[in-house]
């Protein structure tokens, strides 16, 4: 049983891909992360012999864990109550998360970070679907602080270069269409998210952003969700953020709510 201190793994993995998700900060050491370079969803690596110059600047509630959730992640955390911050470990660490099947990110397949620690990704003006769908698995799986610049398609790969950002969503770059994929899907096989929820959620935007309303009931939903905010607001950004909320909801119902319905009580009284 944990302590007042702890998270247990099943709990941590019902906080992922949610938009009330803590910090979750990796200190394993360098021979730890060097035997498995893969990060838990939306994890950040920090050197836990700088605590004292990355703490003060860690927003918290904060998740701390290293190779087995001992001594290391309870001195980390311990540091970080000191300077008034909320943090518990992460039950058994890493070793703990891995041996219930975690979800769990290949670290090279992250874009290098900017001088704040973001990843910055650029793609085409006014989003819809697939440009809507892949900012929300970056920030709620990957990268909770990602940038997205939304520029002319003709500026995309200019952009690109000049601000070291990652397209994506557009031709002939890594993170794009490919076959019968659209690039959420693409985003879920690189980064190795293929949980049942996740796939669920893939299947509907494939439908959404390919036309395909045959994929799942809940395609024409998402499409005319989709389609309707494009036209409420005219800033990419705004519509970015109303955006999420729209997929943390399907993500919700897919992972949640598949077996549930609603129906009205039509009951006569007497």
């Amino acid at each position: 049983m944990p302590s007042y201190l702890e998270i247990t793994p099943d709990k941590l993995g019902r906080i992922i891909g949610t938009p009330s998700l803590p910090t979750i900060i990796d200190v394993r050491n360098d021979e730890d992360f060097g035997s498995d370079p893969r990060l838990i969803p939306g994890s950040i690596r920090r050197d836990f012999r700088r605590v004292t110059e990355w703490g003060p600047d860690i927003s918290d509630p904060a998740i701390v864990f290293c190779q087995r959730g001992q001594k290391l992640g309870h001195g980390v955390a311990a540091y970080l109550r000191a300077m008034g911050k909320q943090a518990e470990v992460l039950e058994g660490g890493f070793e703990a998360w891995r041996d219930i099947q975690g979800l769990l990110v290949p670290e090279d397949r992250l874009p290098a970070r900017d001088a704040q620690g973001r990843t910055v990704w650029v793609t085409r003006v006014r989003p819809k679907i697939d440009r809507i769908a892949c900012p929300w698995l970056i920030r709620r799986f990957i990268d909770p602080s990602a940038l997205f610049l939304f520029v002319p398609a003709t500026e995309v790969a200019l952009a690109g270069d000049r601000f070291n950002a990652t397209p994506f969503d557009i031709e002939d770059v890594f993170w794009s269409h490919r076959e019968e994929l659209c690039t959420f899907d693409v985003m879920i096989e690189e980064f190795c998210l293929k949980s049942e929820p996740l796939l669920h959620l893939a299947r509907i935007v494939r439908g959404a952003d390919t036309a395909r309303l045959d994929l799942a009931p809940e395609v024409a939903g998402l499409l005319a969700a989709s389609l309707g905010l494009s036209r409420m607001f005219n800033d990419d950004l705004e519509q970015l953020e109303a955006g999420l909320t729209l997929y943390d909801a399907f993500y919700r119902w897919c992972r949640d709510a598949t077996d549930e319905s609603h129906n009205w009580p039509n009951q006569r009284k007497g």
